[in-house]
């Protein structure tokens, strides 16, 4: 019964499905509900900080339902793809509801096709990570897999780090700044591990290589089997998808710093993410919303992600902070005062 909260990450294929088959304006059903709906009601919850005890841990971890649901996302993120490129090709949808089919795929790129893979991209077992890597083939952001696990964990709340937001940045300079800089990031990290190897950076081992190969071969069938224009619309969802995981990417580590000592940075501690416990993003997301303990220990499973008292907290959930974020006036009133009152606390505590 714990493990059947979970099943509310449905909500986000369900969504889009609707959004989907009913077309006209309903099309966007799905992007209203996730980014207006739910931010609206987490404004009216407040989630609980309770951790679970050491026994109902370790029945989580030989119960298998969490796994399963988890896995059963890429099927359903594949067969969401298939079934927005066949509504793409129906005879007389409009411009609106191509718009609107887009909207809702790319909810699903990123709460599916990023999220999902990005627990899925930290357990240990090949078979897991070659889940990932699929989900995250279908929002055409591959090399996430290689710069999240190797460079974003090393380098989180620094300005080594291109996801990691600064004090005072917009979300609009962030997004650029971020997704350029992760994908130059994820190719220096590949050329690093091959030099070690012995071998030249342009090998059929460097994965970011083989990554912009099987991108550009699903462009590519896109395009031979359905048309440009579908390769267009295409493209606008994942980008949608990649926006939301770079959004998600800004509030998480917004305005914090780890501190060098000695030229090394500080040890990652539960003060350098933001976090929440509004129970509606938590479950929609897999709990990601209590991210210092992701970084804690990252191949923690999500059901097993804790609170720490002394994560600094969001004033609702992670939803409704990135519809805040979007608007850099309301989003620094709010977060500058936050980040002014955890400096005070921290200068207090020595």
């Amino acid at each position: 019964m714990r493990g059947s909260k979970y099943l509310f990450v449905y909500t986000t294929p369900l969504v889009v499905v609707i959004s989907l088959y009913l077309g006209g304006y309903y099309s966007f059903f799905a992007v209203v509900f996730l980014f207006g709906a739910i931010p609206l009601m987490e404004l009216f919850t407040k989630g609980s900080p309770d951790n679970l005890t050491e026994e109902d841990a370790a029945s989580v971890l030989q119960n298998p339902l969490y796994n399963l649901l988890l896995y059963s996302l890429v099927p359903i993120q594949l067969g969401l793809m298939v079934y927005y490129i066949f509504r793409l090709q129906d005879e007389g949808i409009s411009i609106v509801e191509k718009i609107g089919f887009t909207t809702a795929f790319g909810m699903a790129c990123g709460v599916l096709g990023i999220n999902a893979a990005h627990e899925l991209g930290h357990r240990t077992a090949k078979s897991e990570q070659f889940l990932s890597k699929i989900l995250l083939a279908t929002t055409q952001y591959l090399h996430f897999f290689i710069e999240h696990n190797r460079g974003h964990h090393r380098y989180v709340a620094t300005k080594d780090d291109p996801a990691s937001a600064r004090y005072g940045e917009t979300i609009y300079q962030f997004w650029v700044r971020s997704i350029s800089g992760s994908w130059i990031s994820a190719w220096r990290l590949e050329a690093k591990r091959l030099r070690i190897k012995n071998l030249n950076a342009v090998h059929f081992q460097n994965e970011m290589l083989r990554f912009q190969i099987i991108q550009f071969s699903i462009l590519l069938l896109l395009g031979w089997l359905f048309g440009w224009e579908t390769v267009f619309w295409y493209l606008m969802a994942a980008g949608i998808g990649i926006l939301m995981l770079e959004t998600v990417n800004y509030i998480e580590h917004y305005g914090l710093e780890r501190q060098l000592k000695n030229g090394k940075y500080e040890r990652t501690k539960p003060v350098h993410s933001w976090n929440s416990n509004h129970p509606i993003g938590r479950l929609l997301l897999l709990e990601l919303s209590r991210h210092s303990d992701h970084h804690y220990i990252s191949s923690r499973p999500y059901p097993l992600l804790r609170h720490f008292d002394e994560s600094p907290q969001m004033p609702t959930g992670y939803p409704g902070m990135m519809l805040t974020a979007l608007v850099p006036p309301l989003w620094f009133s709010i977060m500058h005062k936050k980040i002014a009152t955890l400096r005070k606390t921290e200068l207090a505590l020595g």
